[in-house]
Order: structure tokens, then sequence, then C-alpha cells
């Protein structure tokens, strides 16, 4: 072999990675070109979108960020579209369930959308006629300096009106739509409500902490539920001091109990505002509107790196960043999660499978990621950004922070 053929083969191999690099980029781009012309196709003439070449095609950063605003622009547009009658009947539906609500605006939309105080009623256990006055009650009983407050009349008037399993698909609809029909930041989603509509915070809050960025617990009683999955939100409970019914002002000072004892061990958690109101009873003479103003401070974080999931008995199959294939969730289980680094540490039931919803804002996804549970390594690699996960994750999560580009699916040991 002479020299010019050596510097050649040579000047070849140096060059090869190279060329590998900007093929890739070059097909990432092409995916990104073809899921635009794909979603410019009529809804109801489009090919379903798992039949599509470009769904498994490798994205970077960057085009991830950019099919992720495709993916989610689209999902506005068709909300637009299809729930407009919806919001203008101020009716959700679900099943034979309806849940009539009513909503008033309040201040100057900010730049990055309004806020929304969801203000559940109390009642329950009652006939209709009693129920339906604690809704126009609710209507009136807080104002907000800005954004959207909404009081929705519970679909039944049973005593647990507001935490029956109905209740969580029935606000999540509420909440896509108010984000996408009112410009509502879905990072300043608040939940709230009075007596028996504060049971229902006490319920809902820990199980749809993913969806909100704080909740406000007034007059009500938690039942059997745990403040665990409170990690990451803001949780305040006014109840009156004199409130003995149902031992509600009571069970109000063992949260805070438990709420300090969590915080104390977690102190980046837990954050919460507890205030027994001297004086009072059931009612609290309007100074727990307090609580709208403290929600307020705070917005959602929906990357913590730090999870608590505790199932209640209404099943979740996702939690912020973690979600579980059909049927492994279960009563009472708790899954623990954190990200240190480049690696996930997982805690949970032996055998449980779940999949860990990953983006550049959790993690980098350039480098490889590892997965432990104890001292066990259930994965250690690179995962690729695809249409495919931000897609499905659209569907599952219906959020546009949950929009992930990656998935790991692992089994505890």
């Amino acid at each position: 072999m002479n020299k010019k053929s050596v510097y050649g083969w040579v000047i070849c191999i140096a060059w090869f990675p190279f060329y590998g690099d900007a093929a890739d980029k070059i097909a990432s781009r092409d995916a990104v070109q073809s899921l635009d012309r794909y979603l410019k196709i009529a809804r109801e003439a489009r090919p379903n979108i798992k039949t599509q070449n470009f769904l498994k095609i490798a994205l970077t950063k960057v085009d991830a960020a950019k099919v992720r605003n495709l993916l989610w622009a689209d999902r506005v547009d068709f909300l637009r579209k299809d729930r407009s009658m919806e919001m203008k009947s101020k009716v959700i539906r679900h099943g034979d369930l309806e849940m009539p609500f009513e909503y008033f605006v309040y201040g100057d939309k900010p730049k990055d959308g309004r806020s929304l105080f969801i203000s559940m009623h109390g009642g329950g256990n009652a006939p209709k006629r009693v129920n339906d006055s604690q809704w126009e009650n609710q209507k009136r009983l807080y104002r907000p300096k800005e954004g959207v407050y909404l009081a929705p009349r519970a679909p039944t008037d049973t005593w647990n009106l507001w935490h029956q399993g109905h209740i969580d698909p029935m606000f999540l609809r509420l909440i896509e739509n108010m984000v996408a029909l009112e410009e509502v930041n879905p990072n300043r989603v608040y939940l709230m409500g009075y007596s028996a509509g504060g049971d229902g915070v006490y319920q809902l809050a820990p199980r749809m902490a993913h969806y909100l960025a704080a909740a406000a617990m007034m007059a009500g009683h938690p039942n059997e539920t745990s403040p665990l999955g409170l990690r990451n939100l803001p949780f305040a409970i006014h109840v009156g001091e004199r409130d003995g019914g149902y031992n509600r002002n009571k069970v109000a000072i063992q949260w805070k109990d438990k709420l300090e004892k969590l915080h104390e061990s977690d102190p980046k958690g837990y954050i919460h505002y507890v205030r027994i109101h001297a004086g009072r009873g059931h009612w609290m003479n309007r100074e727990d509107a307090v609580a709208v103003e403290w929600m307020a401070k705070y917005n959602r974080n929906p990357y913590p790196q730090t999870i608590v999931w505790k199932q209640d008995d209404v099943l979740h199959d996702h939690f912020y960043w973690i979600s579980l294939p059909k049927g492994q969730a279960k009563a009472r289980e708790e899954i623990k999660a954190s990200i240190v680094g480049q690696e996930i540490r997982l805690e949970g039931p032996s055998g449980k499978k779940m999949d860990l919803n990953l983006n550049d804002d959790l993690i980098f996804l350039d480098k490889a990621v590892i997965v432990s549970s104890g001292e066990k390594i259930l994965f250690k690699g690179k995962v690729s950004r695809t249409v495919a996960q931000l897609s499905e994750s659209l569907e599952l999560y219906k959020d546009r922070a949950y929009i992930f580009s990656s998935k790991i699916t692992v089994k505890l040991p």
C-alpha cells in the first residue's frame, strides 16, 4: 500500500464518526418534517400515527422540543374545536354522570396564562336542594386577585361526593379544557374546598398532586387518606378551633404533626401551612380566605427530582414522571423515586413493573442513564428520544409538561 492510499484510509476513519453524527441529525430533522406534514392532514383523514415510519427515529434534543410543540399545538387545536360546546354548556360528563360548573375571571391575564382555582362546595349526604344551595354559596365564597375561579357542582349527593372515582377524570378533563379554551397556565392550577369539599381536598390533592400547584383544605376530614403524596405539593389546612364534628379540629392538628415530621425528614418537600382559627366553629367567617393568596405564591414543578407516590383506593396509573402498565396499580402501595445526577433510584414493592418517562428537563439524555434499586442495577445505557414516546405520553397525561421524549421500563427486584 503506498503512502497516498494509507493517507486516504486514515482520512476515511477520521471522518466516519462525523458522517454518522450528521446522518443522525438529518434523520432527526426529516422525522420532524414528516410529523409536521402528517399533522397537517385533516384529523379524520389521518392514518393511525402508530403506522408511521418516523415514529422510532432517534431525535436530537432540539428536534424533540420541536416535536413536543407540534403535538401540543395539534392537541390544543383539537380541543378548541371538540370541547367548545362542552365549555359553553358548562357541564362535564363522565359516563352517565354530569358535573355542572360556573366560573368567573378576575384580573388581567399574565403573559404565561391565567391561574385556575377549583373550589369544591360542602354538603354531601343530603337532598339535592341542600347541595345546590352549598354550590351557590361556594360560587361567591372566595375571590382571587387574578385568575379563573371555578366552582363545580358535585355529580352526586353522597357523603363522599368529591372523592369518588369519577371525580379524578372529570377534573382532569376540566383542567385540560380550561388550559386550551381559557388560556389557563397548567403550572398554576389550585384545588380548594370547604366542609365536604375539604374532604375532597384531603383525598384528591395527594393522588392528583402532579396536576396541581398547591391545595387548601377548609373545614374537612381526611378519612383514611395519607399525606405522603403531598411531597411536592404545598398544602394548607384551615379548621375552626371549635369544629368538633367528626373531630375535624383534632385531626387537623394530627395532620399538622404528620406534615411537620415529613418536612423535617425531607426539608425540600412537604411545604405546608396549618391554621386552627381561634374561637371559630365549622364556619370560619371567611378568615380562611387567606388561603387563596397563600396558594398563589406557588407554581407547579412538574419535574421533581424526588417522588413519593402513595396509591389511594382510587387508583392512578401515572404520577409525575412514573407510569404503570395496565394492571400494575394496587391500592395503598408506595413507590419512591429520586434522581441523583444521571442515576434514578427506585424503592417499591418487589416485582413491580414501571415506566420511567424522561426528558431533558429531568436528566441529560445525551449521556448514559443508570436505574437502580438498592444495590441492583436495573438499567444502564443511553435512551433515544422518539416521536413515538412523545405522542404516547401526550395521550396518557394530556398535559404539555408531561410530553416525555424517552422511556425506560424496569421491574423492581
